[in-house]
């Protein structure tokens, strides 16, 4: 079975093997230099200066930097299931908060974030994601954190940055806090989440807030090569050995051969005549709309052994969604846009003649 959700990914073996030797004991010599190195390699993809793990899911990253970084409201985006996430972690915590809501396929407007914030002064900090995965839309973050910048510079920017890390070179300039997430790009198993910070973030964060997810206690501790709490010591290995592969990949050149399996992939999905979903797709996946999405991803699944994921919320049985993310061989992904089409064919949607393969291929060659 090809496991073509946008996260978790499929695990690449060199990945497995790193879960089957001895493990660890967190408090050691061995342990404190692989924690160093690893977060090391993180902020030189985050391009940030501050860099803490998490033993946790992406959302316990979200809901710790909105408990450590809002002091009085919070501005949230929200063009779907993620983006709403910020808004329920805001209720959750009765931190008071102003959201701004888009339709699922449409970016946020940074014109309409600015006079947000221009209209509200209280707004002290401002979430976003990167790439929200329920649609598969890239919001322009980079635009919106640098008009912030030029409006107000006590402003902290956290983007949520789980399905768009490891996949695109993100300039952070005017970022202060970008989350990741282990079973994404990174091709782990779930259950570590990342995080780069900016100086500002842990000036802002100051003495921290919570018990397990108090921020400053876990950059105190990180910067000694030790962790505030049990970490999770096999992701940590495991994702140090994934940057290292990157790193002899060469980021840049990884960067590049995602962004061009990306546009060979969507050019093999419009040429079979369906539809990409957002009005700015982001590189991490492709969401494809599809009236007849679940009786596809069953086709897939279980004539095809391609496992793709649905659509969530009101877009469930309308959205099927398709991974780029991390290390995909061409083979795999001519597979699924092949089982893809053959699936067409059997729905009586388009009659089969391998246009996906040819166009994928072709695409990928330019």
């Amino acid at each position: 079975m090809i496991l073509a959700t946008p996260g978790p990914v499929e695990i690449p073996l060199f990945v497995r093997e790193t879960f089957l030797k001895d493990t660890i004991h967190h408090r050691t010599p061995e342990f404190k230099a692989i924690l160093i190195e690893a977060l090391e390699r993180f902020k030189k993809i985050t391009h940030l200066p501050e860099s803490v793990f998490l033993t946790s899911s992406g959302t316990g990253a979200m809901e710790t930097a909105v408990i450590n970084t809002v002091k009085k409201k919070a501005l949230t985006i929200n063009a779907g299931k993620f983006g709403e996430r910020w808004g329920k972690i805001c209720e959750s915590f009765n931190i008071p908060y102003k959201e701004l809501k888009y339709d699922w396929d449409t970016p946020a407007s940074a014109d309409e974030v600015i006079a947000a914030i221009k209209e509200d002064e209280d707004i002290d900090t401002v979430f976003i994601q990167i790439s929200e995965s329920a649609g598969g839309l890239r919001h322009p973050v980079e635009e919106i954190a640098a008009e912030l910048e030029l409006i107000r510079d006590d402003i902290i920017v956290v983007a949520d940055g789980i399905t768009a890390l490891g996949v695109e070179d993100i300039d952070t300039s005017n970022i202060d806090i970008v989350i990741g997430g282990s079973q994404k790009a990174f091709m782990l198993p779930p259950g570590l989440a990342m995080m780069g910070l900016s100086e500002a973030a842990v000036e802002r964060i100051g003495s921290g807030k919570g018990f397990y997810f108090n921020l400053a206690n876990e950059i105190k501790k990180q910067r000694e090569g030790t962790t505030a709490f049990t970490p999770a010591t096999n992701h940590i290995i495991a994702l140090n050995e994934v940057m290292k592969k990157l790193e002899e990949i060469g980021l840049e050149k990884h960067y590049e051969n995602t962004a061009k399996r990306h546009k060979a992939m969507i050019a093999a999905i419009e040429a079979i005549g369906l539809s990409i979903f957002p009005q700015v797709p982001a590189l991490s996946m492709a969401a494809v709309y599809f009236e007849k999405a679940e009786e596809l991803r069953k086709i897939l699944k279980t004539k095809y052994e391609v496992n793709v994921a649905g659509g969530q919320d009101f877009m469930k049985g309308k959205l099927f969604r398709i991974n780029n993310m991390g290390l995909i061989e061409d083979y795999k992904m001519e597979h699924i846009l092949n089982s893809v089409e053959l699936a067409l064919d059997e729905l009586g949607i388009r009659k089969y003649d391998a246009t996906a393969v040819k166009v994928y291929s072709s695409e990928k060659l330019r």
